[in-house]
């Protein structure tokens, strides 16, 4: 990275330091530590917007204009740190993704018996649904599927809360022992 010599003279604004020139002056020496901590040059760009950024929206401005340049540095420095950081979350969100992607292709689990093991499942459980009492499935689907609370299925029925807690609990029982005699069923020679 070659600098130029024709940098801009430090200004100063009404205010205190004009951060334009500042930021242009010390430009291609902290575009050089930035690419140096970062390793790789497309987050460069980056990483000296922010930069910037937080130059002009500090909350102490810096008055001495002999300490802007490493005040400039242990800015440079942070801002790759978090540039770093949110690059290696980044990085795991979409390894994360494609771990899933490859686990689940198309719905199914990577391994053939996996999958037709929770597919026996799923088709065990809808027959145990199906030999329930109706006001039985019904409040199994109104917590399980639609993930309603107690209160929510109270309400909407018209019982009390402990009504609902108890047919809930006589219905789970009632499925448990409709996959118990399932799993039996076809157990048998």
């Amino acid at each position: 990275m070659s600098c130029q010599n024709d940098r801009p003279q430090p200004g100063a604004c009404a205010k205190g330091i004009d951060w334009r020139v500042a930021l242009a002056e010390h430009d291609c020496w902290l575009r050089t530590v930035v690419a140096a901590r970062l390793g790789e040059p497309q987050g460069v760009d980056e990483v000296m917007q922010e930069v910037a950024l937080a130059a002009v929206a500090q909350r102490a401005p810096v008055s001495d204009p002999t300490k802007i340049a490493p005040w400039l540095y242990r800015l440079a420095v942070r801002q790759v740190l978090l540039y770093r950081r949110k690059q290696g979350r980044r990085r795991k969100l979409a390894d994360r993704y494609a771990a899933h992607c490859r686990a689940e292709d198309n719905g199914h689990p990577a391994d053939p018996l996996d999958w037709l093991l929770a597919a026996e499942r799923r088709q065990l459980v809808r027959e145990a649904i199906a030999r329930l009492p109706a006001r039985d499935v019904e409040i199994l689907i109104l917590k399980y599927a639609e993930n309603w609370s107690y209160q929510q299925i109270a309400q909407q029925l018209g019982l009390s809360q402990a009504a609902v807690e108890s047919r809930l609990h006589r219905a789970r029982a009632r499925l448990r022992a409709e996959l118990r005699e399932l799993a039996a069923i076809e157990n048998q020679p």
